[in-house]
């Protein structure tokens, strides 16, 4: 457990938790601490589904920017890989994670919630990637993970201008799934995380990668991705449960092997 960023665990479900106040800033420290969680939420086979949570007020306002000021080219030409690999951690998590999204999702924090399946928003929230009003660009995936999810036209809108996007707006344009009010934000990602509890583990780890590097080839390529994950699955104890669960229209009681 870091300084800034914890894993709560409870009912199958773990939370990263980012708790370092005022603006949940993601410095170097919070950066290697979520890389920790992601990791080690990923690793435990009791967790079956995850939620990344900023708290009430706020997701996560961006990168510490006084820190970063007094970084040179040669600081950052190292230290963006280690940003770009906290975040692919994230991304990377075998399980459905969900971002419970309240008050400001910014530049990094922005970033963040783009490495969760599911983004749930509060009525008040606001994202955005106002990097380029530094004289920057998003460097921990906005250029990449933003245009596949909002296309790219879109994406360059938010880039090229900087500008706070409210939450309905975000749910019209596809970058978040769900918006309810402030209140209920991380009550409606534990009840969706909930679902997975109990589920198949292998058979959702091989959707999201079949999903994950699909989006990342041609669609041949893509489709023999899709084959070799659903033909492994039937070397699996999980896929004969469900199938014999089927047939004799029963609820299957899978073991995530």
């Amino acid at each position: 457990m870091g300084e800034f960023v914890r894993v709560e665990t409870a009912k199958g479900i773990a939370t990263i938790r980012l708790d370092r106040p005022k603006m949940n800033a993601l410095n170097r420290q919070v950066q290697e601490e979520i890389a920790e969680c992601a990791r080690q939420v990923d690793a435990d086979t009791g967790v079956h589904a995850v939620v990344v949570y900023g708290g009430e007020r706020v997701f996560a306002a961006g990168a510490d920017i006084k820190e970063m000021a007094g970084m040179s080219y040669a600081d950052m030409s190292v230290h963006s890989g280690a940003l770009q690999d906290c975040f692919t951690a994230v991304a990377q998590i075998g399980k459905p994670v969900i971002a419970a999204v309240t008050g400001y999702a910014l530049g990094g924090g922005c970033e963040l919630a783009l490495c969760a399946d599911i983004r749930i928003a509060g009525e008040s929230a606001k994202f955005g990637q106002p990097e380029i009003l530094l004289g920057i660009i998003p460097g921990a995936g906005g250029t990449q993970r933003l245009p596949r999810l909002v296309g790219p036209a879109r994406a360059k809108d938010l880039i090229f201008t900087g500008r706070h996007v409210p939450a309905a707006e975000a749910l019209e344009i596809g970058l978040v799934d769900r918006v309810v009010p402030d209140t209920d934000v991380y009550d409606e990602a534990l009840s969706y995380a909930a679902r997975f509890v109990g589920g198949p583990a292998l058979a959702l780890r091989a959707a999201k990668q079949a999903v994950d590097r699909g989006l990342e080839v041609d669609l041949a390529t893509g489709l023999e991705i899709e084959r070799l994950q659903f033909a492994a699955l039937f070397a699996t104890d999980d896929a004969g449960i469900g199938m014999r669960a089927f047939a004799e229209k029963a609820q299957a009681t899978f073991t995530g092997r």
